[in-house]
């Protein structure tokens, strides 16, 4: 009984270590901007921020939806930018071949009305992987 259960137990294990080892698609959200960001900058990540925390935390826990702010002109930004053909300021949201744009949105709504923002990258993330 005991050897049998640890056969069970066993092959549980390995069922579930080989669940892990496959890659999860990744929703990752880039704000990039140059240099210090202005007041609107600013808002503009942190209402993504607190919306990918809010809307998706356990996607944001697990690291299958992701935020990341970059400068254009640090290396690392540069670098993810070349990568996706940016070349200035914008608010994306990429799911492997496909994007959303986010940045006029981002820039009109993030200050006076980050709810709206928010419902746009909510719809952004759902969609983007369509």
């Amino acid at each position: 009984m005991i050897k049998k259960s640890l056969v069970v137990l066993v092959a549980m294990f390995m069922v579930l270590s080989a669940a892990r080892a496959i890659p999860v698609p990744k929703v990752a959200i880039y704000f990039f901007h140059r240099g210090p960001l202005s007041k609107t900058g600013a808002d503009v990540e942190k209402v993504t921020r607190n919306a990918m925390l809010t809307l998706y935390p356990l996607n944001v826990k697990r690291g299958e939806i992701f935020f990341q702010c970059l400068d254009l002109n640090e290396k690392e930004g540069a670098a993810i930018a070349a990568k996706y053909h940016i070349s200035g300021q914008k608010l994306v949201v990429i799911f492997r071949e496909n994007r959303a744009d986010l940045t006029k949105k981002a820039f009109k709504y993030a200050t006076d009305h980050p709810e709206k923002l928010s419902e746009e990258l909510k719809k952004a993330v759902e969609n983007v992987g369509k």
